[in-house]
This record gives C-alpha cells, sequence and structure tokens, in this order.
C-alpha cells in the first residue's frame, strides 16, 4: 500500500503516519511543500526509531508525483467526499491520497477524481478527523481487505502463551 500526504503541515502527525507506515510495510509519499523538515527533532520523536524502517518517497510536486506513479490507483480522502472508505475493493499497491491539515485535497482535484474521493463517517458536529488517525483508519481497511498480506497476525506473551 502506499500513503501520499500531499502538502503535510504538522510534523507530529507526518511522525505518526511514517510510524504506521513502517508497522505497516507501507510506502509513505510527501508531496512539497512541506510545513516543516523532515529532520524536525517533532517530526524524529513521533515516528520514534520507526523513521528508518520506512521507504519514504519525495516529490516537488504532485504532477511529479503522478508522473513517477502514473500506473497507479488512487483514492482521496476527503471530508467532502459522497462514497464510504470501506464501500470501494482496495489492491495491494493503491495509493490513499490525503490532503495538508487546515484545507485538505484541492477541490478541482476532487473534482476530477470524484469517483475515487472517499470519507470516514463522522458526525456533523466535528470538522474532521486527525490526520494520522484518518490515515490509519483508511490503511488498516484497505490491508484487512486484502488479508493484512505480509503482517504478522499473531503475538505472543512473554511466558510463551
Amino acid at each position: 500500500m502506499n500513503i501520499v500526504l500531499v502538502e503535510p503541515e504538522i510534523p507530529q502527525n507526518t511522525g505518526n503516519i511514517a510510524r504506521t507506515c513502517a508497522v505497516t510495510n507501507t510506502v509513505l509519499h510527501l508531496v512539497r511543500p512541506l510545513g516543516f523538515s523532515t529532520a524536525d527533532r517533532y517530526l524524529k520523536r513521533a515516528g520514534m526509531d520507526y523513521w528508518k524502517l520506512v521507504d519514504v518517497r519525495y516529490y516537488d510536486n504532485l504532477n511529479e508525483f503522478y508522473k513517477k506513479n502514473a500506473d497507479g490507483k488512487y483514492y482521496y480522502v476527503s471530508t467532502k467526499a459522497i462514497k464510504c472508505y470501506d464501500e470501494v475493493s482496495y489492491g495491494k499497491n493503491d495509493y490513499l491520497l490525503f490532503g495538508k491539515e487546515t484545507k485538505g485535497l484541492d477541490e478541482d482535484l476532487l473534482r476530477k477524481n470524484y469517483e475515487n474521493c472517499i470519507r470516514i463517517p463522522m458526525s456533523g458536529e466535528a470538522r474532521s478527523l486527525n490526520l494520522s488517525n484518518a490515515a490509519a483508519i483508511v490503511l488498516y481497511e484497505a490491508l484487512r481487505q486484502n488479508g493484512f498480506y505480509n503482517l504478522k497476525k499473531e503475538g505472543v506473551l512473554s511466558n510463551g502463551r
């Protein structure tokens, strides 16, 4: 799977998403401009020692991202979508695109790709979920649909049970 953050602004969110990517073998794509430095201590702290385990790819803009990943199937996560994230069938190499924390994805981009726009249901009282929470929710549904391939499904207690 692939998570794409388009112009993320908050380092802690990106760090948390990087940690989620590390534990799920998910590629993290970061589309500039970024609202922080990837050397930022808050980013490293949120991702802790997981940052080195993540396949992170950088792009100067969305056009470069599309050019380098032309064969992908893209899903655009937005509060403005009408289709729920659990109503689509994900492939193992699909791309989940998320916009910046303050504005989300550009509305022109959403209009051009509306059939692939998805949302997480929530009450009408709140504006949106935290970006890192939203990324985890949608990613784990996509992984679930694909049988959690390449992931350990069972744990072992320290006493062997």
